[in-house]
């Protein structure tokens, strides 16, 4: 015979908890109480929890907004309602956990033709590729654009989205294996992010010419580089510091070469009803039809959420990578 459940008794979840900021090393698997949906909120049974670069700065503290502990760290979800409905969610903290509390404002239903990993994987990197492509480098038919860590979740999305937009895209990649990624999913060129010579390398990647957009993501002397790079009139975009080494950027040189450099955060985009809302239904629909496809580099066990963070900070994963709370 089952045991039943007493009406009082707590109900707990597995969940990765920090209760201090560091590395991989920092995150714990733990047992906490279920969280207690607030008015308006909706407690989710997590299917998927994305895994995003931005999570690895999370958990340091060092990223763009600071962070509270005991953090759980997570973005973003896919998971069923307690009604049955199949949805997805941009948590901001929390995402890493069996169940998460979530304003009903901010569930989104998943088409039934997207399947929960694609849901879970594209939202935070589609859209951000959506939005850098588009409206930040504001690319043309016909430019060319430089894509960073081309191999990585962001970058495939970037590399197709930019296609789509009639661009000649260059992928950045620090390996064959990953330069073949990318050339598969449409890329005109792909380059080593590793070479010597990186600004020469990009440009005999293009003829010879500057190009007119780049998707920037390391700083340190890549940024340097890939700004040389650019040809007159064009946009680098920034919209992350994987090497945690800032750059200053001198405004004479922006005039003499008539450049843009201009920084990138989510955040702003959803902060902001007009657009987020179109985008994100421009997003679930690419999905839907298989206009744009989420490139599943893995899937870990909730336990081994240390494991993800340090495929991502070595460079050694591609595509986007998952957790699934039920292992």
């Amino acid at each position: 015979m089952a045991p039943y459940r007493l009406a009082w008794e707590t109900r707990r979840m597995k969940a990765i908890q920090l209760s201090e900021f560091g590395g991989a090393d920092a995150i714990e698997l733990v047992e906490l109480e279920d969280p207690t949906p607030g008015e308006g909120e909706v407690l989710v049974d997590v299917v998927r929890s994305g895994v995003n670069f931005a999570d690895t700065h999370q958990t340091r503290n060092d990223y763009l907004s600071g962070q509270e502990l005991p953090l759980i760290p997570g973005t973003e979800v896919a998971g069923t309602t307690p009604d049955g409905r199949r949805v997805v969610a941009l948590t901001g903290t929390g995402g890493y956990a069996e169940k998460v509390a979530v304003p009903e404002a901010m569930l989104i239903p998943i088409p039934d033709e997207v399947d929960d990993e694609q849901a879970a994987g594209g939202m935070v990197q589609g859209l951000t590729a959506m939005a850098l492509v588009n409206r930040m480098a504001r690319i043309e038919p016909g430019e060319t654009i430089l894509i960073e860590a081309a191999a990585g979740g962001t970058g495939t999305l970037a590399v197709q989205v930019a296609k789509a937009a009639g661009a000649r895209v260059i992928g950045l990649a620090s390996s064959a294996e990953k330069r073949e990624l990318v050339e598969g999913l449409g890329a005109d060129a792909t380059v080593d992010s590793q070479a010597e010579d990186l600004r020469g390398a990009i440009l005999a990647a293009n003829d010879g010419k500057g190009v007119d957009a780049v998707l920037q993501m390391s700083g340190g002397d890549a940024f340097d580089a890939e700004l040389a790079a650019l040809a007159p009139l064009g946009r680098m975009v920034v919209f992350g510091n994987a090497t945690r080494e800032d750059r200053k950027v001198s405004t004479g040189a922006l005039m003499q070469g008539s450049k843009a450099v201009m920084g990138f955060w989510l955040v702003h985009i959803l902060s902001r009803q007009d657009l987020a809302v179109p985008l994100i239904g421009e997003l679930l629909g690419a999905l839907a039809s298989g206009a744009l496809r989420v490139t599943i580099g893995g899937v870990y066990p909730l336990s081994e959420a240390a494991r993800a963070h340090e495929a991502l900070e070595s460079r050694s994963s591609t595509g986007k990578l998952l957790l699934d709370p039920s292992r």
